[in-house]
């Protein structure tokens, strides 16, 4: 049998208590911080991903703009959609002389967008109007996503 004596040390029950509450207090306020910090880095990764498809496109357009290839006419010489980014064109060129053919693919594969959490992206044609929210379908000229938030700077992800 265990015999405690009066001199002995330990925490009383309301020494415990009040330590949970300041750690419980400290604790929720730390928690906006971390859904804020979630939040950064999901814009941060949807900022790097348009941008990354949005150089793809451009490439692609100088391309066109250089008569690498051969592009129908109607899509103004942007891509007529995400999936051939990844896929590749095929590019003619002389060398030594010889004819030789390259496929140059512009994106090992499309991005997710971490708004939606979604491998499709909102798309506007060279036709369509800035603001709208149907794609034409003739090219792609621009990428958005489609996640209708707000950012932590009080712009509309769909205006980046």
């Amino acid at each position: 049998m265990i015999r405690y004596s009066k001199g002995q040390k330990g925490f009383t029950i309301t020494e415990l208590l009040v330590s949970a509450a300041i750690i419980s207090v400290l604790a929720a306020a730390a928690l906006p911080l971390a859904k804020i910090a979630v939040k950064r880095e999901k814009e941060i990764e949807l900022r790097r991903n348009l941008r990354i498809i949005r150089e793809a496109i451009d490439a692609y357009k100088k391309l066109t703009d250089e008569k690498k290839f051969e592009f129908e006419e109607e899509t103004h010489g942007y891509p007529p959609d995400l999936n051939i980014l990844v896929e590749g064109v095929e590019i003619k060129e002389e060398k030594d002389g010889k004819e030789v053919t390259k496929i140059i693919k512009l994106l090992r594969r499309i991005p997710r967008d971490p708004m939606t959490s979604s491998y499709e992206w909102g798309q506007r044609s060279y036709q369509d109007d800035y603001d709208s929210d149907s794609w034409g379908g003739e090219n792609v000229f621009d990428v958005y996503t489609r996640n209708l938030g707000t950012a932590l700077n009080d712009t509309k992800y769909r205006e980046w």
